[in-house]
């Protein structure tokens, strides 16, 4: 595993050097329970990112429920297992979804990833390592609650979103997360979706009662990143499998999703040095030093 490690610090080395293409920033979207809307708003999110110039690729990363090419209402024949078994290239199972927006379909190949060969992981690497400075953007959006490779994409991206609503239950779940993380990997930068709000009071106080916790008794700020309203055109637009950001481009969701995007454009990403964008992401998931 020594020569695999090496090979694959290698490729980052050439990657630093070539110093190509834009800035990649690296986020995995979570939630402490299923069924409060994550991929949904990691759906939404990329498309209102796409629509203000940045170019988005998502990953479905959510193994057991994984349905971003359902509620976009498109198919994908490869998804990351093929890449994994090194039966396709990455550009082989990278799809194009509405509006530009890239994506590579969920499957079980996300489980296989912890377990790689020393020729897998060569491979994997090489590959993804294909992906720095081609996308402004690039997003896991995982399943609910801590699976181990869950916590791989949390611990090795540079971002965490996580997505809870004002469920009391969810909220609990939410800080459940972001507590044992914490306690495992303490350089985690967390942000806050509030979604299905009634309105912005419920939304902030839903924020509040999870960021005052966490800095009681972890010691972190968690930022919210953005509120999203309770509107039932989501649930119209599942049901005819278009996004609600395509279907319902006026609607409250749309307008609070579009607020978001902005929002995160316009706060800096890390710096570009070894703890950023694909490179650094490469050294964290399979704990690389430089």
């Amino acid at each position: 595993m020594n020569d695999q490690a090496e090979a694959l610090r290698h490729m980052v080395r050439n990657q630093e050097l070539k110093g190509e293409g834009r800035s990649t920033r690296v986020i995995t979207v979570t939630s402490g329970k299923g069924g409060v809307g994550k991929s949904n708003f990691s759906l939404n999110f990329s498309l209102a990112l796409s629509r203000i110039g940045k170019k988005v690729l998502i990953f479905d990363a959510d193994i057991s429920m994984a349905n971003i090419d359902v509620l976009m209402g498109v198919t994908s024949p490869y998804n990351l297992y093929h890449l994994l078994k090194q039966e396709k290239t990455i550009w082989d199972i990278i799809q194009e979804g509405p509006q530009g927006v890239h994506f590579i379909a969920g499957g079980s190949g996300f489980k296989d990833l912890l377990d790689l060969s020393p020729a897998q992981l060569d491979y994997f690497a090489e590959q993804i390592g294909r992906l720095h400075g081609q996308y402004d953007v690039i997003l896991f959006d995982t399943g609910a609650g801590l699976s181990k490779e869950t916590i791989k994409f949390i611990t090795a991206a540079q971002e965490t979103f996580v997505v809870t609503t004002p469920e009391p239950t969810s909220i609990t779940d939410a800080y459940a997360l972001i507590k044992m993380v914490t306690a495992m990997e303490h350089d985690v930068k967390f942000k806050l979706i509030v979604n299905r709000a009634t309105d912005d009071k419920e939304g902030k106080a839903t924020a509040d009662k999870i960021g005052l916790v966490a800095q009681r008794f972890l010691d972190i700020e968690i930022p919210v990143l953005g509120i999203m309203p309770d509107d039932p055109i989501v649930t119209k637009a599942v049901k005819k499998q278009v996004p609600f950001a395509i279907a319902f481009p006026s609607s409250d969701a749309a307008r609070s999703v579009m607020e978001i995007a902005k929002r995160f454009a316009e706060i800096p990403g890390s710096p570009a040095a070894a703890n950023s964008g694909v490179k650094g992401f490469l050294q964290k998931m399979f704990r690389l030093s430089h």
